[in-house]
């Protein structure tokens, strides 16, 4: 008798690898620890599931790895071909939402996505147990065993991980899938929360709370050099909206010998010399000038801390403070003290080394016949769809050629 193959996890990786090998004849049991699976798809989007990018960026991808191997394993299935997939094959029509590039199903319903996949893996044959904990894996003479919590084991000829990482807990992503690879003997780089909130205590614009606009945040001295450009919001607890959650990696894991990364805001997106000849202008306020291009109470805030009154005239404006204003505008510390971890996270930064896989297959170089794919790998993207990109590629990779 031929025995299954077996895909641990049915998150967004595990369900493309075990759809994609069901339809190739393979038999396959997906086996979810939780009650439904993919429940980050029903938590992404605010519930819309923005389900892939508009435009991918491979260039953003976050990893410790070879950028070339990354490249190479998004390349395997580019976007439009996802798209294709998505629209033409499982008959899920996607709407752009054109102001950030995100793209969510028509239905703006991420219980659609989620029941779609599952739905499907069924129809192509594979048997889903959900509510069944892999505890340990094990191979001899080409045959896994897969260990179960409180039931018996099951012998496959192949087995395929797609547990997720540790990003937000609820979802059954607990880092189980990373103990058990490191104990065959993978190589997994140190893991860390990323696109996360920051905190800050004290929290010197928590009075702010809620204000929003446009930024550029950067990190000194990073490696490759890194800016992103998109919208930070303030909270009650410190920093959060799409550019910070992008730039959280640098706070989560500092920097490479283990100094605190500071991170720096462009406010507005004007230069030094444009800030400064404003400033310059015989009439008018402080207030005036950079209220006209940020929100009025953050734009009092900012000028307040570099120790000048909002209400100055210009013309009274003396060359040490028009410079702590400009400094302050184009160059301001974000002031953060922690993140909020995991529990927020919307991915894991770190995991299993890239060169530990064959970028064609996702199968383990270590351990023939182990399959890796999503998250638990060393990967991540930019919020934006990109890190479903991410899953739907290395599922489908490892479901192709398992």
């Amino acid at each position: 008798m031929t025995l299954p193959v077996v895909v641990i996890g049915a998150g967004a990786a595990g369900l493309l690898a075990a759809l994609t090998a069901a339809r190739r004849g393979v038999d396959v049991v997906l086996v979810e620890s939780t009650d439904d699976g993919g429940r980050k798809i029903l938590i992404s989007g605010g519930g819309r599931c923005n389900i892939l990018p508009s435009v991918a960026q491979p260039e953003r991808y976050v990893t410790a790895s070879s950028p070339n191997t990354l490249r190479k394993i998004l390349r395997s299935w580019p976007l439009a071909e996802q798209r294709a997939f998505f629209e033409a094959e499982l008959r899920m029509p996607l709407a752009l939402e054109a102001e950030t590039g995100k793209l969510f199903p028509s239905s703006q319903r991420a219980r659609d996505v989620r029941d779609g996949l599952v739905s499907r893996v069924r129809a192509a044959g594979a048997r889903i147990w959900f509510g069944a904990r892999v505890i340990g894996l094990g191979s001899a003479a080409g045959t896994w065993t897969v260990e179960l919590q409180g039931a018996p084991p099951v012998e496959a000829r192949a087995v395929i991980v797609a547990t997720g990482g540790l990003s937000v807990p609820s979802t059954g992503s607990d880092g189980g899938g990373l103990s058990i690879v490191r104990t065959l003997g993978h190589e997994v780089h140190d893991t860390y929360p990323a696109l996360t909130p920051i905190t800050a205590a004290p929290h010197p614009h928590a009075d702010l709370a809620g204000v929003a606009t446009d930024v550029t945040l950067s990190a000194p001295g990073s490696k490759p050099p890194y800016s992103t450009t998109d919208a930070l919001l303030v909270t009650h607890r410190g920093w959060s909206g799409p550019a910070v959650l992008d730039a959280s990696h640098h706070a989560t894991r500092g920097r490479p010998e283990g100094g605190r990364q500071e991170i720096l805001v462009d406010w507005a997106g004007a230069t030094s010399v444009d800030w400064d000849a404003e400033l310059r202008e015989p009439a008018g306020t402080v207030r005036a000038v950079v209220a006209a291009r940020l929100p009025r109470r953050l734009a009092d805030a900012l000028v307040a801390e570099a120790g000048v009154a909002p209400e100055t005239p210009l013309a009274q404006l003396r060359r040490s403070d028009r410079q702590k204003i400009v400094a302050t505008l184009t160059a301001y510390t974000l002031p953060w003290t922690g993140h909020e971890g995991y529990q927020k996270a919307e991915v894991t930064g770190g995991g299993v080394a890239l060169g530990e896989i064959d970028p064609r297959t996702m199968e383990s170089h270590r351990t023939p016949g182990l399959y890796l794919c999503g998250e638990i790998l060393d990967a991540f993207g930019p919020i934006g769809g990109h890190n479903f990109l991410w899953a739907f590629a290395t599922g489908r990779a490892a479901g192709s050629k398992v």
